[in-house]
């Protein structure tokens, strides 16, 4: 597709700073921009790069002042990133949607589906599942019985969807994710032996729930491990029976959620970050990379450590902390006088 910076200005609300008639054909980072393509720039750690760049043009915020002279176009927006993402999706929607059922698939005789969905080679949905309209259900994709898909999901090649679980409109879930695991649930005997606790119940996902790839979300033992609506779950992550997510919460890779935690909603969770069981989490809180979460925490909270603190207080222990080898060396040398 071919549009001018004028046009590309027209989408997103933005005004063209330089040559509005500037031809784009595809997108590209901005130290690696040539002619034709169309660039952003919102972490001014690049700058040095818009100087440079051989990009027809490139998106900024309105307020950005070049401090050196530049060859490409400017599009001035409020957003930089969220216009650049508002016109790769455009682009993506554009592109030719996959339809049909492979002969290779199997589907039971019962198993409602449309003919504007996609299943892909030897993909298997059991019997009394419902499939919405346009979704896109990869090759090697097993779909449990009693499941319920909305519409315009994609399921990616390996995906597991087990038996009773619910998937919300516009949920995409990645390569290799399983969702409805049995939880970890066992209870020693009188023998001293673990049994296994039948998990009965299934996983919810809400609308615009995005599942990144080999991630595990377990079903309840009773009732929904919940993910709500436009929740984003990274690579490789484990969330655990009765887990309940509330709205618009992002997870980073290798997160761990232990069973029957409650979350509100808006949270950012870094990368490998651990919470105990049973823990409460309100909405709004932010937890920095490994962070190890054994108490409840309130709104708004920045937490950071293992275990966690205060994410303010933590700076300044850590601060004490780096110094301890050398109060403990002028401590020996005071007791040895």
């Amino acid at each position: 597709m071919e549009f001018s910076a004028e046009q590309v200005a027209s989408f997103i609300g933005g005004f063209v700073d330089g040559d509005a008639k500037a031809k784009l054909f595809s997108f590209a980072k901005i130290e690696e921009g040539r002619k034709g393509d169309l660039c952003f720039l919102a972490n001014m750690a690049y700058e040095k790069h818009i100087y440079t760049t051989e990009a027809s043009a490139v998106i900024v915020d309105e307020s950005f002042k070049p401090s050196e002279k530049h060859s490409t176009t400017l599009i001035r927006v409020k957003n930089p990133y969220e216009a650049f993402a508002k016109l790769m999706s455009m682009a993506e929607a554009q592109k030719p949607q996959k339809k049909g059922i492979s002969n290779l698939a199997f589907i039971a005789g019962d198993v409602k589906i449309t003919e504007s969905c996609y299943v892909g080679e030897y993909s298997v949905i059991h019997s009394n599942t419902k499939i919405g309209e346009r979704c896109v259900v990869y090759p090697q994709v097993f779909i449990g019985e009693n499941v319920k898909i909305g519409d315009d999901v994609i399921l990616y090649p390996g995906v597991k969807i087990m038996q009773g679980c619910e998937i919300g409109n516009r949920c995409i879930i990645h390569a290799g994710t399983v969702i409805g695991s049995d939880g970890f649930g066992f209870a020693l005997d009188e023998k001293g032996e673990y049994k296994k606790i039948p998990q009965t119940g299934n996983v919810v996902l809400e609308d615009d729930v995005e599942i990144g790839a080999n991630t595990t979300i377990d079903r309840a033992t009773m009732g929904s491990t919940k993910v709500g609506k436009g929740s984003k779950l990274d690579n490789l992550i484990q969330v655990a029976h009765n887990v309940e997510l509330g709205k618009h919460n992002v997870f980073a890779a290798q997160a761990g959620i232990a069973g029957s935690c409650k979350f509100g909603d808006y949270n950012q969770v870094g990368g490998q970050v651990g919470f105990a069981g049973h823990l409460k989490v309100g909405s709004y809180c932010k937890f920095a990379a490994q962070s190890g979460i054994k108490d409840n925490v309130q709104d708004k909270s920045s937490v950071m450590g293992a275990p966690a603190m205060n994410a303010v207080r933590y700076m300044r222990v850590y601060a004490l902390f780096k110094k301890l080898d050398d109060m403990a060396a002028r401590i020996n040398k005071l007791e040895k006088k």
